[in-house]
């Protein structure tokens, strides 16, 4: 027999949360089952909760009866929680991929135009990125747009491109999958996958990727809560991702000043909810490129494991997301303070020349991993 795992949804303040395990556990005494209450106080109190073993029926009609209840958000039945996202208490993820290194004290830069495209421009440009501090390659071949007629990127010959420069640089490649029928094809080249904001609660994407094995670059949806971050990650562990990095992108808000509002609150409030690496993406965030080195630095100094930035070598000539993007010049400027800032916040900036690098593609620094 399995316990029944429950997750109270997210309130203001612990009294609420205490309030809302009671009437759980009021309920599953009616079923004679006893409650293990949420540990930790104020803003660190856990909102899971575990009930005793029980089967079949029973199971069944207890987690449908808990469900309804205002103050729970999910409910699950098995060996392992539901909610290995939302555990803080789990030793902190961290993982190499190539010459990049994220969490435990590592920060990585992944970098590169939004759009792959061509061959002869992106090769030389991606060495160029790597000299300048970046530790990944990030490129689109395909494209998400709001407008249809705006570029949608080069889709096969993107990947295939990508993949060539892969074999000759040595950089780890991260693209975004945006359809479960290219999933095969985006992971054979991508040593890791993005899913974009816009795909965040697609439900069968995110499982279609997870099923790959590759590690997963989640991006928080533009009006998506941090309770609903999370449960998208763990929608991606549950479906088998080797790990996940979760990406801080910014908010849809009501300001024209920027594109999106860049929320670096939840890179400090996602670390005290679960222990996987939070990266930032400064350039989708505010859409200025003149904005992008302080919000660089200001991530960085909140404690992100990592960033994702948009560089290009002629920005003002780029296919898509021409505001947000760097220069090389603009880049390796705005990398060169980050040293020093992550080493006053106890910190290191991890580049292809620091000595963090792998002979593959991926390798797992993490001492256990429950999906494996």
């Amino acid at each position: 027999m399995h316990p029944v795992h429950v997750l109270l949804a997210e309130v203001a303040d612990a009294k609420s949360l205490r309030k809302a395990a009671e009437v759980v556990r009021a309920r599953a005494e009616e079923w004679g089952l006893r409650a293990q209450l949420p540990r930790g106080a104020g803003a660190a109190m856990d909102r899971t909760l575990v009930l005793s073993a029980c089967e079949g029926e029973t199971a069944v009609k207890v987690m449908r009866a808990l469900s309804e209840l205002s103050g729970v958000e999910a409910t699950s039945h098995g060996r392992e929680p539901l909610f290995w996202v939302n555990n803080p208490e789990a030793t902190e993820e961290s993982f190499t991929l190539g010459d990049a290194h994220f969490g435990k004290g590592n920060t990585s830069i992944v970098a590169g135009p939004c759009s792959v495209e061509s061959f002869d421009q992106l090769l030389p440009f991606a060495q160029q990125l790597r000299e300048a501090g970046a530790t990944a390659l990030r490129a689109g071949a395909y494209k998400p747009r709001t407008s249809p007629y705006h570029f949608p990127g080069l889709g096969e010959a993107g990947l295939e491109i990508l993949a060539e420069v892969h074999r000759q640089t040595g950089l780890a490649i991260v693209t975004e999958l945006l359809r479960p029928e290219d999933t095969e094809r985006v992971a054979l080249v991508a040593q890791m996958i993005q899913i974009g904001s816009r795909n965040m609660a697609n439900t069968a994407l995110l499982r279609e990727a997870g099923q790959t094995g590759r590690p997963i670059l989640l991006k928080r949806g533009m009006a998506a809560t941090i309770s609903e971050f999370l449960q998208a990650a763990e929608a991606l562990a549950d479906a088998g991702a080797s790990h996940i990095l979760l990406c801080e992108r910014g908010l849809r808000h009501f300001d024209g000043e920027t594109r999106n509002l860049l929320d670096l609150g939840s890179v400090p409030l996602l670390k005290t909810r679960t222990h996987l690496p939070v990266v930032v993406d400064p350039s989708h965030g505010l859409g200025r490129a003149d904005l992008i080195a302080p919000m660089m630095a200001a991530a960085v100094a909140a404690g992100a494991d990592g960033l994702l930035v948009e560089v290009h070598p002629q920005p003002s000539a780029s296919v898509s997301d021409a505001a947000q993007a760097l220069s090389l010049s603009e880049f390796a400027q705005a990398v060169h303070p980050l040293a020093p800032i992550l080493k006053a916040v106890g910190r290191r900036l991890v580049t292809a020349s620091s000595g963090i690098s792998t002979p593959t593609a991926f390798s797992d620094d993490s001492s256990t991993h429950p999906r494996r």
